[in-house]
């Protein structure tokens, strides 16, 4: 496979702390000779763990992008032991155009691994993060939000395969560290096409969240992901700095395995209504939701109804819905 036309003035192997771009190669009207700039950085103090930060996978998603923002603004170089890498906004074009896919090539981020260096710019960045950004890394994170199309309470995912060198246990456990008051786990990336599927096939552990969404921006959800993160890399040994004074104990956590029968899909096009809210718990059957079809004088909503019942986790927050698309999903 061709070696990837991204450059960086970024030294991941000199110590200090590091703040710039991966220059994509970008030949465009307005821009003969441009460069697509997604912004990184690298903290690195000596010997010690190797941490690999993501967010902006989907450029609709806010919480990650802030939390990972201040962190890479307020982490003391002198506090950390070993190297943390930063990657704020992986999916830079989407993150500009506020979309879950990048306006260059449509591409969805978290579809495109493993890559390539030598097609579209996504699948190229996806490329890049698999061979250059992750090898070599002890623990990834990874956070996400619902973006503009679904709302989630916040909750934390262990993406965690038998290969990997830390145990599933230690997974968990950091899962709890992180803070969110819910972890879901469910079996959908059979492709291997996540970044986290990147990171399990190279033997590295990886904690995604999920954290707010509905195409804005939930504060308190974004200083989860702050205070977490922070906590991770202390158990971790990777940073001992003040700022760990201020952060908060972790609350109890709750485990909701998520099945196939826990999603919901709209079966009819029309304005969706739901009928239950997040944090509720439903049954076998419940009716979850109503379409209705203004454009048809008289005609009744349909019905939607769950076919497994659980915890609601997820909503979907549009008003419009059309065949196929996801209404919600529950768990537990």
């Amino acid at each position: 496979m061709a070696a990837s036309p991204i450059s960086t003035d970024i030294d991941f192997n000199r110590d200090g702390k590091q703040m710039g771009y991966l220059r994509l190669p970008h030949s465009v009207h307005r821009s003969a000779y441009g460069w697509i700039p997604f912004p990184i950085a690298c903290i690195r103090n000596g010997a010690g763990p190797v941490m690999f930060l993501s967010a902006g996978v989907h450029g609709d998603e806010y919480e990650g992008q802030i939390a990972l923002s201040r962190l890479i603004q307020d982490i003391d170089v002198a506090h950390v032991k070993g190297r943390i890498i930063i990657l704020p906004m992986a999916n830079f074009p989407a993150g500009m155009a506020g979309t879950r896919v990048s306006p260059i090539d449509q591409g969805n981020l978290n579809r495109a691994f493993p890559g390539d260096p030598a097609t579209t710019p996504t699948s190229i960045i996806a490329h890049y993060i698999e061979t250059v950004l992750m090898p070599g890394t002890d623990l990834h994170v990874d956070i996400h939000s619902g973006g503009s199309s679904l709302m989630y309470l916040p909750c934390s995912m262990p993406d965690w395969t038998p290969n990997c060198k830390m145990s599933r246990d230690r997974v968990v456990e950091f899962c709890r560290l992180f803070g969110a008051p819910y972890q879901i786990s469910f079996d959908e990336d059979q492709e291997g096409r996540y970044i986290s599927a990147a990171a399990t096939r190279l033997g590295i552990a990886s904690i995604g969240a999920e954290l707010g969404g509905g195409g804005r921006l939930t504060g308190e959800y974004a200083d989860i992901a702050y205070w977490g993160i922070l906590r991770i890399l202390k158990e971790m040994g990777a940073y001992a700095g003040p700022l760990l004074d201020k952060a908060p104990a972790a609350p109890k956590m709750e485990i909701l395995p998520v099945k196939a029968a826990q999603f919901a899909y709209a079966m009819d096009s029309g304005v969706l209504e739901h009928v239950v809210k997040l944090g509720d718990r439903i049954v076998d059957g419940q009716k979850v939701a109503l379409i209705h079809q203004p454009e048809t004088p008289g005609k009744k909503p349909a019905e939607v109804f769950a076919r497994q019942g659980g915890f609601v986790i997820c909503l979907r927050s549009m008003g419009r819905v059309e065949r196929g698309d996801c209404i919600g999903h529950w768990g537990g």
